[in-house]
């Protein structure tokens, strides 16, 4: 007997369909030499610092860092769990052999190797299922291509240290921060990654809050209907503007060059994970949650290739599947598909390459046919079936002509793009005809050396602040660590040392806005108060670096290649984290020194009015007033301010409110709110303390703080079994049945009243476990005439079945 352990029950389902393993068991399938059950996700998690040594429940700085010597494993705190275990274990026990078909990638694999290891079945004969896609054709691919899991034994080892990584920090910078600067009742939740994130987006919006905008003037000139722009510099007075209007306005304009040269724009590339939520993000302003929400019930429909990847290529073994599928979706888009010719397609490096192909190929779909979709559901399937079709296309030709000119020895310049040939772009129509800016106007024929009175006009303009972050946007920085690159191979190169990874991206987003430390608003993603206020506290540079975490990031890809060693890592990561506690610990202020400039690092001396920088003679124009809003500085907070970058203590401002005040590399200071302490609970306080009376609130905490990957779910009576689409508890609601991780996205819902029945918890119960019910009485049409039928769940959501 051999035991198939897939990740969750929706996939399980469909390796035992594949298998011919049709007998239902509680807890798994069986039949034909196979028992394939699933995990429910994170089944086990690493223990807490209690179960180590009890001491530890109670909080305290003199136990920090805490680092385990070897780090040990435990159940998943809840009923649904244990009980899949114990299923999980007993097969295991028993089987002649194992096979892993958890996700493929460095959380499936851990999923899998923490289970394993739980159980003590790790002298198993084990291999390796590694699935594309749920087609039974790439079912089929990988049964005949299974391999021993040693091979993967890098990739655990990445996993491994990602998991104990994010332990460690999570559990000491959380603890450290909140001990300190715990008061009204704020858990201050810090991360090895969630942490450069939100500094990126408080940096983001501090720039935006103390721009000022400076005035500029610009010289144009219209001639034959043409804007014609002064090729110098914009200007920073007007009257040097005025003075070049006039020096030209009496003049004719005469036309002294004028060159044409073809420009070609190529096809995209396809969608890696990244790219696809960024696109949704952008055309639709679906979050990157709601994005890989969709994308994996399409890949669990067997409509798409597994989304959670990193590459935007196809191997060579999957290029020769590609006209078969496009030949598939003729029935979709019959119209641009017929435009290709799928017996010679123009295959390219920029579409297959196996260098660039890691664990998964870009995102493409099956070919399957989709049937109905939800909206979502839809539009993330057809831009992923565009994507694919575009590819193909030839590229979008464009005309750009530059027609130089001269009035009075003072140059211009016109732009005009006029469209050769559409191409690619023909699948993307914009949302307006009309000519994007003075760059793309049409332009009539001039001639050499024409010439012919002219209208000179100044334009007034101001500079304009960044753009607030999106996700689109901000899922850009984090592949780049920050970088803000947006072309092509640029962004390649520097992807190995992006935050995070596709598959966990959206869910740091997601975290961000549960703690309350970022919200959204429209499509920006805006930090609170509190964020800004913990961004503020964080002394540890290491700790708030997006260039370092990328830096960690490309070690764990290093380790994944078996080009690093996972031992120095974690040394790395424990030394990493007692930096964090020394540096809060020698944080105190040095009263023989000022501080040093923000802006170019030289010391700072107080002048008779203010404090300057010394470099001021070198042109440093930094100046600290000893006033703010009307409230006086002491030389200790001023100090304070130069040396930690925030006043430990809030200040009263004129007007009767107090804030903290926090210096910013620019050498602007801004007010932060301060924390009443409600913030992170909708209006009703925590009621943190640092000494815990109660173990089950401890543990609580802990866990909070430890930045778990699975939020826990309030446990009830009503508890009907784990969801088909993630794993978690179903639970009972006033009126649906519903994941109770609905919050995160998940979007599982049995109503209670379906065409004027009553769903009881029974039939909910048997359409969890079975996907589908026996031939129900008691349905009512709109014309209140009644009527029988099956119920079927497909995708999250129950479908009447009229089929015998």
């Amino acid at each position: 007997m051999k035991v198939i352990l897939a990740e969750k029950p929706s996939v399980a389902r469909e390796l035992a369909a594949f298998l011919k393993a049709t007998s239902r068991r509680d807890g798994y399938f069986e039949g034909n030499g196979y028992q394939v059950t699933w995990a429910l996700g994170h089944l086990v998690e690493l223990k807490e610092p209690a179960d180590y040594d009890p001491s530890l429940k109670t909080w305290s700085l003199d136990t920090l860092p805490f680092i385990p010597d070897e780090f040990e494993l435990k159940l998943r705190d809840d009923k649904g769990t244990k009980q899949q275990f114990g299923i999980v274990r007993r097969l295991f026990h028993a089987a002649d052999g194992l096979i892993c078909a958890t996700d493929a990638g460095r959380e499936g694999e851990l999923i899998f190797r923490y289970i394993l290891t739980l159980t003590g079945c790790t002298r198993k004969p084990t291999q390796r299922l590694w699935l594309s896609s749920l087609t039974p054709q790439a079912i089929q691919s990988a049964f005949r291509s299974l391999r021993p899991l040693s091979d993967y034994d890098n990739l655990y080892a990445a996993a491994k240290c990602r998991s104990e990584a994010d332990w460690i920090v999570g559990l000491n910078a959380t603890r450290n921060y909140t001990l300190r600067y715990g008061t009204a009742g704020i858990l201050w939740s810090l991360g090895r990654v969630q942490t450069p994130v939100l500094v990126m987006i408080v940096r983001r919006d501090d720039e935006i809050r103390t721009f000022k905008p400076q005035p500029f003037w610009e010289l144009l000139t219209n001639y034959r209907k043409v804007c014609f722009r002064y090729t110098g510099d914009r200007f920073d007075m007007q009257i040097e503007a005025q003075a070049l209007l006039n020096r030209v306005s009496k003049h004719l304009l005469v036309i002294q060059k004028i060159e044409k040269r073809p420009e070609k724009s190529l096809p995209p590339q396809l969608f890696d994970l990244t790219e696809l939520q960024r696109d949704m993000n952008r055309r639709f302003g679906m979050s990157a949650a709601s994005t890989l929400q969709s994308a994996q019930s399409l890949y669990e429909a067997k409509l798409i290739t597994y989304p959670r990847t990193d590459s935007r290529y196809l191997s060579t073994d999957v290029q020769k599947e590609v006209p078969g599928i496009l030949r598939q979706l003729q029935s979709i888009k019959p119209n641009e598909i017929a435009k290709l010719d799928l017996k010679a397609l123009p295959f390219n490096g920029r579409i297959v390459n196996n260098q660039k192909v890691n664990d998964h190929h870009a995102i493409v779909p099956t070919g399957a046919a989709p049937g109905a979709l939800r909206d979502q559901d839809e539009k993330v399937y057809s831009a992923i079936v565009v994507q694919l079709i575009a590819a193909f296309y030839p590229p979008c030709l464009k005309e750009v002509t530059t027609v130089d000119a001269i009035s009075n020895d003072v140059p211009f310049r016109a732009r005009g793009v006029r469209l050769v040939e559409p191409g690619w772009t023909e699948l993307f129509p914009r949302k307006s005809a009309e000519p994007n800016g003075e760059d793309e106007q049409a332009l009539p024929n001039f001639a050499l050396r024409e010439s012919g009175p002219h209208e000179p006009v100044i334009k007034p303009g101001q500079t304009i602040p960044p753009k607030h972050f999106s996700e689109n946007t901000l899922l850009g920085a984090m592949d780049t660590a920050g970088k803000l690159v947006e072309e092509g191979e640029l962004r390649e190169a520097l992807k190995e040392k992006g935050l995070g990874t596709p598959a966990t991206r959206a869910a740091i987003i997601e975290t961000l806005l549960k703690r309350q430390y970022i919200q959204r608003e429209k499509k920006n993603l805006i930090a609170t108060e509190l964020g800004r206020y913990l961004v503020a506290i964080v002394q540890d540079h290491n700790l708030k670096s997006p260039e370092l975490t990328g830096e960690w990031e490309s070690k764990l890809n290093r380790i994944e290649a078996g080009h690093a060693a996972p031992e120095r890592f974690m040394r790395e990561i424990a030394e990493y984290t007692r930096g964090i506690i020394q540096s809060s610990d020698n944080k105190a202020i040095d009263e023989t020194k000022l501080g040093e400039c923000p802006q170019c690092g030289h010391p700072i001396i107080a002048g008779k009015q203010a404090y300057g920088c010394s470099a001021w003679r070198a042109g440093c124009r930094f100046v600290l007033q000893p006033t703010y809003r009307d409230s006086q500085l002491d030389t200790s907070q001023i100090r304070e301010l130069l040396q930690n970058g925030v006043l430990s203590e809030p200040i009263k401002l004129g007007d009767g409110h107090q804030c903290f005040l926090s210096l910013l590399e620019s050498g602007a200071l801004v007010e932060i709110a301060v924390p009443q302490g409600d913030e992170q609970s909708d209006g009703k306080p925590l009621g943190w303390r640092k000494k815990s009376t109660s173990t089950r609130s401890s543990s609580k905490k802990t866990r909070a703080a430890e930045g778990s990957s699975r939020p826990k779910t309030r446990k009830t009576s009503a508890d009907l079994g784990p969801c088909p689409l993630c794993g978690a508890q179903v639970i009972e609601q006033p009126k649906s049945f519903s994941c109770s991780h609905w919050r995160e996205g998940c979007g599982l819902t049995i109503w209670k009243s379906i065409s004027g029945k009553r769903i009881s918890v029974r039939t909910a119960k048997t359409l969890l476990r079975d996907g589908k019910t026996a031939e129900l009485k008691g349905f009512k049409s709109k014309s209140g005439q009644p009527f029988s039928a099956r119920l079927k769940l497909i995708d999250g959501k129950v479908n009447l079945d009229f089929d015998n």
